[in-house]
């Protein structure tokens, strides 16, 4: 096929936290003087119930975490405490880039867009933390500038940005649920970065690769 643009993912597709979820939620819940009484990966989770809802992060945080809390058989103002402990824990530009991100985007020569689950502020955070500001033609802040992955909508007005079709177009991202399943629905070929290389995914991406140098390889033989 030929590739005329090119869409990513930033989350644990470029770049990733130096310091994970799980020891930001933990060092929160010190902070609030409140014993754990929920995981990260219910975070993680319930992350996108929330993403259309939310004008900031904060927001969208305490009134999950004030939910998870509420679940657990506490009132919901100890999860918005811990949320706001995790915004005074949390630094957004404490992030770093993926093997290889950097040197695809550095040889790509189509036009580049970023397709993005997050708040601006703190999507635009990571990229400056990783000295990626600048670095693509179009960013869609999906949930935000329009409906969160995997809604087609965000691709869409990627490639209107972009000037492109998605039948030459393909979007690189590391979930299953809303990268490949959202390229899908947009018509776009869906690029699967995996880190289980025995995992059966579903849908089933176009391409899958176990890293970045991968799909530089490939779209530069394209």
């Amino acid at each position: 096929m030929t590739v005329d643009a090119v869409c990513l993912d930033l989350d644990d597709t470029l770049v990733t936290y130096e310091r994970s979820v799980g020891e930001v939620l933990a060092l929160a819940f010190e902070r609030a003087g409140v014993d754990p009484c929920f995981a990260a990966s219910d975070y993680r989770a319930a992350y996108g119930d929330y993403a259309d809802d939310a004008d900031t992060v904060n927001e969208l945080r305490r009134a999950c975490f004030a939910d998870l809390a509420a679940d657990a058989g506490h009132g919901p103002e100890t999860g918005r405490a811990v949320a706001d402990a995790f915004a005074e824990t949390r630094d957004q530009t404490r992030v770093e880039c993926l093997p290889g991100a950097r040197d695809l985007l550095d040889v790509l020569d189509v036009p580049l867009a970023l397709v993005t689950n997050g708040a601006p502020e703190m999507q635009r955070q990571k990229l400056r933390g990783a000295g990626l500001t600048g670095a693509f033609d179009v960013v869609v802040f999906a949930g935000y500038d329009a409906p969160s992955k995997p809604d087609p909508e965000p691709f869409r007005r990627a490639l209107a940005g972009l000037d492109a079709t998605p039948e030459n177009a393909v979007h690189v991202g590391d979930s299953v649920s809303s990268d490949v399943a959202g390229a899908h629905a947009a018509g776009l070929r869906s690029v699967w970065i995996h880190g289980d290389a025995d995992r059966t995914p579903d849908p089933e991406p176009h391409r899958a690769f176990s890293d970045l140098h991968g799909v530089r390889a490939w779209l530069q033989s394209t």
